[in-house]
């Protein structure tokens, strides 16, 4: 029905797909993108390490989660924040937020054993979230390019100075090459920050997800509001209202409110939710690496010999390691870039501070960006 409803309006079967017409629970957090509905759920490239600096170092494997970054090493595992504490829930919580109170820094974290350990794998929703509040913006894909080097990738067949060369022995380097691909991964963010911010403060305005929050709680608690100022979202709480998901949001806030429950203190940044900034970039920087890695290439992670099935790897149940599950296909560059770059975005959206349109259409963006300096 919902695909007829947007074919009746004109919608392309690509437009109609962003537009979510139909949202099934094991979809609900997932991207649209190839690859982004094959699992496991989280991309390799937030798990997996990858080898020594060269044959005879054997001290990391790929299971350590530790990355090579020249001869120092960066740890896949994120600080656990504490679990099932949400912020801005009552209303003076939220309002002081919207007031612009200080509250960065105010969350607490385990230091505890197994699940409480200090560090883990992204296990839970509220890991994804702790990784996105202090990320740096081309982190992840910074991480996926090394990940990729250390396993010899193959590159795009259409790069130059791949083949052997036994006649002027030129090979790519500072162009065509490793640095170039590390430079251009992380440049590329600058570009997509400024062109989203010129979307979010001169076009759009778009109001964040606990701003819609307080304002359903006001309409809902002041009924004086409800044919006055607030009757313009009427349709939106009588939609949600039919869905009981009101019901559940004032029972998970123990009554006190119907506000969006958040991960961070501060609640979203200081500016407006659409397009998302980490949206935008995750498209540029997963566009330059598609760019020059072969995007079907398939991630050496083995074999099981017993069944012939490829492997991967997710998290064991408390976060402390990664154990193998078993796929009917290997993963991919272009799957498992698809895969990081909506982990990352709407990592966002766990946390309270995105909606869906913010990620795909942002990440729509971004690799339009990234495509313009490819031309360049």
């Amino acid at each position: 029905m919902g695909n007829l409803f947007f074919r009746s309006i004109n919608l392309t079967e690509a437009e109609a797909k962003r537009k979510r017409s139909r949202v099934t629970v094991n979809k609900l957090f997932r991207g649209i993108a190839p690859g982004d509905e094959v699992e496991p759920y989280l991309s390799q490239f937030l798990l997996v390490g990858n080898r020594g600096i060269n044959g005879n170092d054997t001290v990391l494997k790929r299971t350590d989660g530790l990355i090579r970054y020249g001869s120092v090493r960066i740890d896949h595992r994120v600080r656990t924040a504490t679990p099932c504490k949400n912020y801005m829930t009552t209303f003076p919580e939220w309002l002081d937020v919207q007031n612009g109170a200080d509250v960065r820094g105010l969350e607490t974290y385990t230091n505890g054993t197994g699940a409480n350990a200090p560090y883990r794998f992204i296990t839970t929703p509220r890991d994804l979230a702790t990784y996105v509040h202090y990320d740096a913006l081309y982190e992840a894909y910074l991480n996926a390019c090394l990940i990729l080097l250390g396993m010899r990738a193959h590159f795009d067949p259409g790069i130059p100075f791949q083949d052997p060369d036994v006649e002027d022995k030129q090979q790519g380097f500072a162009t065509f090459g490793g640095p170039v691909i590390l430079t251009l991964v992380c440049e590329v963010a600058t570009r997509a920050l400024k062109a989203v911010r010129y979307q979010k403060f001169n076009v759009h305005r778009r109001l964040r997800p606990e701003g819609v929050g307080g304002l359903i709680d006001r309409y809902l608690t002041i009924p004086n509001l409800q044919d006055g100022e607030l009757k313009p979202i009427a349709p939106l709480v009588e939609a949600l209202r039919n869905e009981r998901l009101l019901d559940r949001v004032n029972q998970f806030n123990n009554g006190q409110s119907y506000l969006l429950p958040m991960a961070f203190p501060e609640g979203s940044p200081m500016h407006p939710s659409y397009g998302a900034g980490h949206a935008t970039v995750a498209g540029a920087c997963v566009t330059i690496l598609k760019a020059f890695f072969d995007h079907g290439w398939q991630l050496p992670l083995g074999k099981d010999e017993a069944t012939g099935r490829y492997i991967a790897y997710e998290p064991n149940a408390d976060g402390s390691g990664l154990v193998e599950v078993l796929l009917e296909q290997p993963l991919t560059v272009e799957g498992e870039l698809n895969k990081v770059a909506a982990n990352i975005s709407i990592g966002r959206n766990w946390a309270g501070v995105h909606y869906f349109t913010d990620y795909i259409e942002s990440l729509r963006l971004g690799e339009q960006i990234a495509i313009g300096i490819l031309e360049e």
